[in-house]
């Protein structure tokens, strides 16, 4: 039951709530959390004109990085097996949502963990939500976080 673990990370609270409750489950059961950071390039050609796609990329990088970092500690802490894998979205039409999910499907995920930020109203129009798009799509069971903070909402 819910060995395989993988938990979507940004940085955010929200997703640092995520990789908890990611190791509160992997402790439970005796599983493993594969921690991903999804660096999305295909904003970064709408901006090529005005910034460059290759410093913007290096920075998303590195803020990945950062990111799979403080979830690989959160999992050392818990006493929880933990891998960490910073991807990129492929083709230009590509979005996070699909990325994790062929994630998901390439390492046999039995669950997913995604923080969710709550958005509503226009707000979540104009923002448009990764953990809905997933939840759409996604073929194993999938466990949202809700974030806690009230500049989140």
């Amino acid at each position: 039951m819910y060995k395989k673990i993988l938990v979507a990370v940004d940085g955010s609270h929200t997703s640092k709530l995520a990789v908890q409750e990611a190791a509160k489950m992997a402790s439970l059961t005796s599983g493993t959390v594969h921690a991903v950071y999804v660096v999305d390039t295909s904003p970064m050609f709408n901006y090529a004109g005005y910034f460059d796609p290759v410093v913007l990329t290096d920075a998303l990088r590195n803020d990945g990085r950062v990111a799979l970092e403080d979830a690989e500690a959160v999992c050392r802490q818990s006493g929880v097996a933990s891998a960490s894998e910073l991807i990129e979205t492929e083709q230009l039409n590509d979005d996070v949502a699909h990325t994790l999910q062929r994630c998901a499907e390439r390492i046999g995920a039995e669950l997913v963990v995604l923080g969710t930020h709550g958005r509503r109203g226009m707000k979540r129009i104009v923002l448009g939500s990764v953990a809905e798009r997933f939840l759409r799509m996604s073929k194993c069971p999938v466990l949202l976080v809700r974030g806690s903070e009230p500049h989140e909402a």
